[in-house]
C-alpha cells in the first residue's frame, strides 16, 4: 500500500503573480504552515470560490469553516493561530505601529504598484512609476538602523514589503545602488535570501527577476 498523503485543513486560493497573494505565502513559509494551495488568475478564478467569497477575490484562505478574503486579516489570523515565530511584537504600543506600518505601506506603495499594473493611462503608470521610485530612495537611508524594516526582528511589515521590492524590475521602477541606497539593497540581499521567501515564490515570481 502506498503512502497517503494527508491533506490540509487549510486551503489558500493564491494568485502567483499578485504581491497581497505573496505576502501570505511569505507568512505560511516563515510559519512553515502546509495547505493546499490552489493558484489561478485574479480575472478567471476558481468557480467554487464564488461560493466561499462574496468578492470571489483572491486571495482567499480557507481554513475549514473560516474563510477570510482580505490580506491584512489572514496575516494576522495566520500569526495568532501559529504564534512561532511571532511576526507581531508583543506589547500593544509596538504592535499598533507595525500596524500602521503597514497601512502606510498599502496607501503610499500599493496603490501605485496597483496603478502601474492596472490602469492602461501610460501617463499614470508614468507618474506612479516615477512616485514609487522616488517614495523608495527616500526611505533608503531607514534601512540602515536597524536588520529588517524600523524593527530588529522579521515582521509581518517586511511580508508586505518584499513582495513589493522584489517586482521593482518588473514595475519598471529602476533604483540605482548609491551611496543613498545602498541600505536598502542590503536590506533587499537579505530578504530575498530568507529561505521563507525563497519558498513563497511562485514560477511566475521567479521568472519576474530571472
Amino acid at each position: 500500500m502506498g503512502v497517503v498523503a494527508k491533506r490540509s485543513s487549510m486551503t489558500f486560493f493564491s494568485d502567483p503573480t499578485s504581491h497581497y497573494s505573496h505576502r501570505v505565502r511569505i507568512v505560511l513559509a516563515e510559519k512553515g504552515v502546509t495547505v493546499d494551495l490552489i493558484e489561478s488568475d485574479s480575472a478567471h478564478p476558481p468557480a467554487e470560490l464564488s461560493e466561499l467569497n462574496p468578492y470571489n477575490s483572491l486571495p482567499t484562505l480557507l481554513d475549514r469553516d473560516l474563510v477570510l478574503y482580505e490580506s491584512k486579516v489572514m496575516m494576522e489570523y495566520l500569526d495568532e493561530r501559529f504564534p512561532h515565530p511571532p511576526l507581531l511584537p508583543v506589547y500593544p504600543v509596538a504592535r499598533a505601529e507595525s500596524r500602521l506600518l503597514i497601512h502606510r505601506i498599502e496607501k503610499d506603495w500599493c496603490a501605485l504598484v496597483d496603478a502601474i499594473l492596472h490602469t492602461r493611462s501610460d501617463n499614470v503608470i508614468k507618474k506612479s512609476t516615477k512616485e514609487l521610485k522616488e517614495s523608495i530612495t527616500a526611505i533608503a537611508p531607514i534601512f540602515a538602523e536597524k536588520p529588517f524594516f524600523m524593527s530588529e526582528e522579521f515582521t509581518l511589515v517586511d511580508c508586505c514589503i518584499a513582495p513589493i521590492l522584489w517586482r521593482l524590475p518588473a514595475l519598471g521602477v529602476d533604483i540605482r545602488n548609491t551611496k543613498q541606497t545602498k541600505p536598502l539593497f542590503t536590506y533587499m540581499d537579505a530578504l530575498f535570501a530568507r529561505e521563507s521567501f525563497q519558498e513563497s515564490l511562485s514560477e511566475q515570481e521567479r521568472e519576474m527577476r530571472s
